[in-house]
């Protein structure tokens, strides 16, 4: 049942007239029952319209109107179910192409004839086997991706975290082997995770030395290599496959970018060819901005993004920044007006908003200049 008292609330705070209210309520219901309120990190007995008061209230009168037509507009909010169909598609409209025109290739054949021999479809469950799925982290939801692929994965070639121990290489290894006979070997590796904006944490390289995920998968793999040899089951050479559920283009262009970088400053490498896919792809023209990193001053997007960078830097508090300057800093960031790696997003997803949306939408601190979250983060930096 929809709050009707947060209703009114949000009509007063708005100072909305009759026939405006009558109008917003409409469009503030069906969002509410159909999304927002499912976002995970509400506290207990709070959805979206409470929320919605509160940070609405935390605005002078003259800037609520775009604040509001901000959330109506431009706010971009993935839910449960929207997560859900791009997980669920992964391996069909992904992983399947992929397999059929490596087979194709191997057989000489159009990849659409892949299933119409035994052969080529023996060919295909054989290669499909020899594909390693790997979790980067809580939010690549690998108990979805195993039911949604139940028969068609095993459950032997799913791997919930990029931890792997000794005993857990060697049963890959003895699973494997005991399906396609001895020696078999995981052709392919699929790293996954739900979602990236910047790219830039995939890995790096500073003066410290590399790291990011990509480079702490690859130590992983180098030392159970040494220690296991015949009983580590992963190519020579294997096919890397960096997944995300969601990504912007630029971080796609970045992991492209810097993956290469790592094939070159990583001679050793454990992996041959790297490919950078995603379940949704967000285009440029979501982020509200772009960042000048000299001057700190923002480019808008479209036109009326330019009053709501307006007041995400005038309701910005520094305290934020502190409390994550660690992280910022290997962003090269002074301040977290715009987000994580400047990327003055709009996005919320529903199990929690990413550190690279505008902090407006996200952000709780305690100041005298202290922010109100609408979407609060749960953040593991700071």
């Amino acid at each position: 049942m929809i709050n009707t008292l947060a209703l009114n609330l949000v009509a007063t705070v708005m100072n909305w007239d009759n026939e405006t209210a009558t109008e917003e309520y409409g469009w503030l219901q069906l969002m509410s029952s159909m999304k927002y309120d499912g976002y995970s990190d509400f506290r207990a007995g709070v959805r979206f319209l409470e929320n919605l008061v509160s940070w609405l209230r935390h605005f002078d009168t003259a800037d609520r109107p775009a604040a509001y037509e901000f959330v109506k507009t431009r706010l971009v909010y993935i839910s449960t179910l929207e997560m859900q169909r791009v997980i669920e598609t992964f391996v069909p409209e992904l992983v399947t192409p992929y397999l059929r025109g490596s087979v194709g290739v191997q057989l000489g054949i159009k990849p659409y004839e892949v299933w119409k021999t035994a052969e080529a479809a023996t060919a295909f469950s054989h290669r499909l086997r020899g594909c390693l799925f790997v979790g980067l982290s809580d939010g690549s939801r690998i108990d979805l991706l195993r039911r949604a692929n139940a028969g068609r994965l095993s459950q032997e070639q799913v791997v919930p975290m990029m931890n792997v121990d000794d005993e857990k290489w060697r049963s890959l290894a003895k699973d494997l082997r005991e399906e396609r006979g001895p020696g078999a070997v995981f052709d392919d590796v699929y790293l996954i995770d739900d979602f990236t904006a910047s790219g830039t944490t995939f890995i790096r390289f500073p003066e410290s030395g590399p790291n990011g995920k990509l480079y702490k998968f690859e130590r992983i793999v180098q030392e159970a290599k040494k220690r296991l040899e015949a009983h580590f089951p992963l190519a020579e050479g294997y096919n890397l496959h960096i997944h995300h559920y969601v990504s912007t283009t630029q971080a796609h262009n970045a992991l492209v970018e810097r993956v290469g970088e790592a094939e070159r400053k990583l001679p050793g490498r454990s992996w041959g060819k790297a490919i950078v896919t995603e379940g949704m792809l967000l285009l440029d023209d979501m982020r509200l901005g772009t960042i000048d990193k000299g001057t700190r001053q923002p480019t808008a997007t479209r036109p009326a993004d330019g009053k709501i960078l307006d007041i995400c830097g005038r309701y910005y508090d520094h305290e934020l920044y502190k409390r994550l300057e660690k992280h910022c800093r290997e962003a090269g960031q002074s301040d977290m007006k715009y987000g994580y790696a400047d990327c003055a997003l709009p996005l919320v997803l529903e199990h929690n908003t990413p550190n690279n949306s505008i902090p407006l939408i996200w952000a709780e601190t305690y100041g005298d200049a202290g922010m109100q979250p609408l979407f609060l983060r749960r953040d593991r930096h700071g």
